[in-house]
């Protein structure tokens, strides 16, 4: 299945319907007299979260979405027929934006929660409503109101409690199918994670936490360079960070510099991401340049105050540590 993460699509609520002019013509009633009855409410347009769907896909090839209309109002005072919602499901943790000014219409963070995109259209009234003492046959009615529509943007933002971040190919991807049976593909080059993804880690049968899959970052990600800041926003929801460095062959890069690059993108990207708990690891522990080189960097982190940890996915040395550490910064 592919990951949707963005999507825009047109909803369009249904019409009121018009209000009946029509008169009684039965031979058993009195003078007759307005019979006409009111239109029907058309049907507004709902979104529903739902965490059934875990990414926008059908709205790739649907984009837009009409609700019905309400009938019209009929003869023998009889009122037209008013119209069911149309409920369309999104997954939980998408954000509802205004395609043409850019507001926020609803953040849809919980199962079951629900938002009225467009509000359908108000039946008019029959001629049955016009009667009056010096007006005893009134030939007027209301027609129904227009139904909204609107251009909306879709944005789903994974809901997880802690979001793995580091550059591509530091082992984020092997780090999670490690500790959970999410498997995403892992490969020995650059940028094999394509989209998030979720794991859930069971520290024991009673501690769990929803991790996510970054996909990797690099200098200039906020201004859209690699995979650009599409996948920044994904980071928005997690309350706590685990950040994976590695021990690069590349002479211009190297773990600490590495660090600043990443938390300078999340500043410029959101300011508040510079605020959210992280815990720094390096990983690939188990090759033996790179368990040479740890306690230096470790002295080095330290001096700015941060604890590095170091760990290997690849034999499981230093994974629960680094584990407990996310659970005691997610204040469970």
């Amino acid at each position: 299945m592919q990951f949707i993460d963005e999507a825009k699509i047109y909803v369009f609520a249904g019409h009121g319907g018009d209000g009946s002019i029509s008169f009684r013509r039965e031979a058993h009633v009195a003078h007759g007299g307005p019979s006409g009855g009111d239109g029907g409410n058309g049907a507004d347009v709902v979104l529903v979260a739902t965490d059934r769907a875990t990414t926008l896909l059908d709205f790739k090839y649907q984009q837009h979405y009409r609700a019905l209309s309400g009938e019209g109002g009929r003869n023998r005072d009889q009122y037209g027929k008013s119209r069911e919602d149309l409920v369309v499901p999104v997954p939980v943790g998408t954000l509802v934006l205004d395609e043409t000014t850019g507001a926020t219409i609803a953040d849809l963070t919980e199962a079951g929660q629900r938002v009225v995109i467009c509000h359908g259209g108000k039946g008019g009234r029959g001629n049955i409503h016009f009667k009056t003492p010096w007006n005893q046959a009134p030939r007027i009615a209301e027609p129904g109101t227009r139904g909204e529509s609107l251009t909306i943007r879709l944005q789903l933002k994974l809901l997880a409690d802690a979001g793995l971040l580091g550059y591509p190919n530091v082992g984020k991807s092997t780090f999670l199918s490690t500790v959970s049976r999410a498997r995403p593909k892992v490969a020995d080059y650059p940028f094999t994670t394509l989209t998030p993804h979720l794991g859930v880690v069971a520290l024991s049968d009673t501690r769990s936490f929803v991790l996510a899959d970054i996909p990797g970052l690099i200098e200039g990600a906020a201004d859209g360079a690699g995979l650009g800041h599409r996948f920044l926003r994904h980071v928005e929801r997690t309350r706590v960070l685990l950040h994976l460095l590695e021990l690069s062959h590349d002479p211009e890069r190297e773990p600490l510099t590495d660090f600043d690059v990443i938390c300078r993108e999340l500043v410029r990207y959101d300011e508040t991401l510079a605020t959210r708990p992280q815990v720094v690891a390096l990983t690939k522990l188990d090759l033996p340049e790179v368990r040479e080189a740890y306690p230096e960097l470790a002295r080095r982190f330290a001096k700015r105050g941060i604890e590095l940890l170091a760990l290997s996915a690849a034999t499981g040395e230093g994974v629960k540590p680094a584990l407990e550490r996310l659970w005691l910064a997610l204040g469970r």
